[in-house]
């Protein structure tokens, strides 16, 4: 991208918007900061978030905030044990047509631009494969016919880390299909009587729409166009690449700890993130900083531990923090 005053403008719109959803979705929230940033970056890039936390930390706020922010159609599904398929992505049903009995399809709750997937483990693989797909692919086949989502679409789904009874974990596949996997701390103790003073009056903060699906999808486009140098993404690919245990770059905590590293979409998600990055930061390229902030949220689903890992209680995120330190350019 060269710096014509064309593309000065559009990064400059590029930031405005971003700040004018974090400024809005504020009003309710109260901290999180970091949370939210993450999710509206994965927003711009077109991918979906896995939340993590437990109860009441203010999950479906967040999601149905950033709906309210963007003035677009909101869904929301709990999944449970006996949730089907079809109650996600629709189904055939038989109607009435001028006397003729005939089928007809009826939308699930699929059919929106922002789905809350509310405790997500909490139904069978084959329903979480529905949505999966779905995710994937952005259109739904039901009864041989094709039918296109919405854009933007994207999904924001939750799970407890804590109650695992009746739960069926996300497979390692099925969470690759995320962009990023966050985990949403508890509040300090002064964001807690802040939470007290916002919702425990009879004043609720009205949430206004300042962006549109449109002007999703415009810096979408905007942040593809953002140039790479070679050596950043040579960087990039090492990053990635040193986060199995057998590569050349691998840290002596990959080898002990981890089984299997990342997949090339890891390195996907960390240049799509890495690049709203740079863009909100004002400059039109990506820098290496982008890349190492990038790679937690972004690979942290996607490592996998060895038996001895588990058994230790390493934690993912300390091994890719010491890939990103060890790792240079």
């Amino acid at each position: 991208m060269s710096s014509t005053p064309e593309t000065t403008a559009a990064v400059q719109h590029f930031h405005d918007t971003f700040e004018k959803l974090r400024a809005e979705i504020a009003k309710f929230m109260v901290g999180q900061r970091d949370v939210i940033e993450n999710v509206l970056i994965s927003v711009m890039c077109g991918g979906h978030v896995l939340l993590e936390g437990v109860p009441g930390l203010g999950k479906t706020a967040l999601v149905n905030t950033l709906a309210k922010a963007l003035h677009l159609k909101f869904q929301r599904i709990q999944f449970t044990p006996d949730l089907l398929p079809a109650d996600i992505v629709g189904t055939q049903i038989l109607v009435d047509r001028d006397g003729r009995k005939v089928f007809e399809f009826q939308q699930g709750p699929v059919f929106c631009n922002v789905l809350l997937a509310d405790e997500i483990n909490r139904a069978t693989p084959k329903t979480q494969s529905a949505l999966l797909e779905t995710m994937q692919e952005k259109r739904v086949t039901v009864a041989g016919t094709t039918h296109s989502l919405a854009r933007p679409f994207f999904v924001l789904a939750t799970q407890n880390p804590i109650e695992q009874d009746g739960t069926y974990p996300l497979p390692e596949a099925q969470l690759d299909r995320f962009f990023f996997k966050l985990f949403v701390p508890v509040p300090s103790h002064d964001d807690f009587h802040e939470i007290l003073n916002r919702t425990g009056g009879s004043h609720v903060p009205q949430i206004n729409a300042v962006a549109s699906g449109e002007d999703i999808l415009k810096m979408g486009q905007l942040v593809r166009e953002v140039p790479l140098d070679n050596s950043i993404q040579d960087y990039l690919v090492k990053i990635v690449r040193a986060t199995h245990p057998t590569d050349v770059n691998a840290t002596d905590r990959v080898k002990k700890y981890v089984r299997h590293g990342s997949s090339p979409r890891g390195a996907q998600t960390i240049l799509a993130a890495a690049r709203v990055l740079a863009l909100l930061d004002g400059r039109y390229h990506v820098a290496r900083e982008d890349i190492a902030k990038a790679a937690l949220p972004a690979l942290r689903h996607r490592v996998l531990l060895s038996f001895e890992g588990e058994a230790e209680g390493v934690k993912t995120d300390t091994v890719i923090a010491d890939v990103i330190e060890k790792v240079k350019a």
